[in-house]
C-alpha cells in the first residue's frame, strides 16, 4: 500500500505524542511514590542531614513537625487510592460479565460472513464472538484472554470489506492486549486519585490505543475502515459505555472525527483531555508530596518532641511561632533575631 499524502509526518508526530504521555504517565508515577516512601529506605540519608537544624533563616524543625502531618496524609491517600483502584478494577470485571452472561453468545461458523472476514482480517476465528442483539456493534474484552464481541446484524450492515477492516481492528486490540494494558492505566489513576492529570493522560493513551489500532487495520483497507466507522458512528448506546474495561470500535464523536479524517489522508491534531487546571493542580500536589517526603528524611534531634521544640533554647513554642529564626553567628545581634531576649 502506498503512503498517503503527508503520512511519515502524521506517524512521527504521533508516535512523539505517545512518547511524551508515556512518559509523562511515568513522571507522575514515580514522582508520586518517590517521595512519600523513598526516604524509607534511603539508608544513611537521615545521617547526611543530622544536626542542620536551619536552612538560613528557616526552622528545620519546626518544618518538620509542620510538614509531618501532610506526609502521613499523602501516606493515608494511597492507602486508600489502593483500596478504591482495587474497588473500581473488581467492580469493571463484574460489569462485563453481567453484561455479557444474559447474551446469546456463539463462535461464527466456518465459511459464514464472519469467519471469512476474520480470516482475511488475519484474526483467530476463535478469538471471535458473535452476538445477536448486541446493543454495541464490536468490542474487545478480556485481560488474560481477550475475545472479540460483534453484533449478529453487521453481517447485514457492513459490505465484506468494511467487517475485514472492523475485525482487523479489535484483532490489534487483541494482540497489544489493549483491554489489560488499559485496564492497568485505569488503576494507577485511581490508586493516585488526588492527581487528575494522571486519569486525563490515561484517556489520551486509550485514545492512542484506538489510533494504532485504525493503523493496523488501515494497511490494507483504510477507506473500508472509514466507511464502516461512519456506517456505525450512530449505533453506540450510552448504557454500555459504563463498560470501561470493554475497548469498544465506536467512540465518542471528538475521537471519531480525528480517525476518519486520518483515514481520510488529513493531519487533525490530536486533541488532549489535559487541561491547565489539571495541570495546576498536579504541580501544587507533587511540590506538597517532595517537600513533605523531603522535611521527613531530616531527623529531629533527640530533645525536640511533638508540639514541644527545645533546640534553640524555646520551649513550648508551636512550630508555626518558631518557623523563622537566626543561626547562632546572627543571635547576638538583637535587631536581628526576635528570640535573642529568651538566650
Amino acid at each position: 500500500m502506498s503512503a498517503r499524502p503527508g503520512e511519515g509526518t502524521l506517524v512521527s508526530r504521533e508516535q512523539h505524542r505517545r512518547r511524551t504521555l508515556l512518559l509523562g504517565v511515568a513522571a507522575l508515577l514515580v514522582l508520586s511514590f518517590g517521595p512519600v516512601f523513598g526516604h524509607h529506605f534511603a539508608g544513611g540519608l537521615e545521617h547526611a542531614l543530622s544536626g542542620k537544624d536551619h536552612l538560613g533563616p528557616i526552622c528545620l524543625i519546626a518544618t518538620h513537625e509542620i510538614l509531618a502531618p501532610v506526609h502521613y496524609l499523602f501516606h493515608a491517600l494511597i492507602g486508600g487510592g489502593l483500596l478504591f483502584a482495587l474497588y473500581d478494577r473488581a467492580r469493571a470485571w463484574l460489569r462485563v460479565r453481567r453484561a455479557i452472561r444474559p447474551l446469546e453468545v456463539r463462535s461464527p461458523a466456518e465459511g459464514d460472513a464472519v469467519w471469512t472476514a476474520a480470516i482475511a482480517a488475519g484474526v483467530d476465528p476463535l478469538a471471535v464472538r458473535v452476538v445477536e442483539g448486541l446493543p454495541n456493534p464490536a468490542f474487545t474484552v478480556g485481560w488474560w484472554s481477550p475475545r472479540i464481541f460483534v453484533a449478529e446484524a453487521l453481517e447485514e450492515r457492513l459490505t465484506a470489506d468494511q467487517l475485514a477492516a472492523l475485525l482487523a481492528h479489535e484483532g490489534a486490540h487483541v494482540d497489544r492486549r489493549d483491554p489489560l494494558r488499559l485496564s492497568l492505566l485505569r488503576f494507577f489513576a485511581h490508586l493516585l486519585f488526588w492527581l487528575p492529570a494522571l486519569r486525563r493522560l490515561a484517556a489520551d493513551v486509550a485514545d492512542e490505543a484506538e489510533i494504532q489500532a485504525d493503523d493496523r487495520a488501515a494497511r490494507e483497507r483504510p477507506l473500508a475502515l472509514a466507511s464502516a466507522l461512519l456506517a456505525l458512528a450512530s449505533w453506540h448506546q450510552p448504557q454500555w459505555s459504563a463498560l470501561p474495561d470493554a475497548v469498544g470500535f465506536a467512540q465518542r464523536v471528538s475521537l471519531l472525527d480525528r480517525r476518519i479524517r486520518r483515514l481520510a489522508g488529513e493531519e487533525p491534531a490530536p486533541a488532549s483531555s489535559l487541561t491547565r487546571g489539571s495541570i495546576a493542580a498536579a504541580i501544587v500536589a507533587l511540590a506538597t508530596v517532595w517537600t513533605s517526603g523531603a522535611i521527613m528524611a531530616h531527623p529531629l534531634p533527640i530533645g525536640a518532641m511533638h508540639h514541644h521544640l527545645t533546640h534553640c533554647e524555646h520551649p513550648g513554642r508551636l512550630p508555626f511561632v518558631h518557623l523563622v529564626c537566626f543561626p547562632d553567628a546572627l543571635r547576638s545581634r538583637t535587631d536581628l533575631c526576635p528570640h535573642a531576649r529568651r538566650l
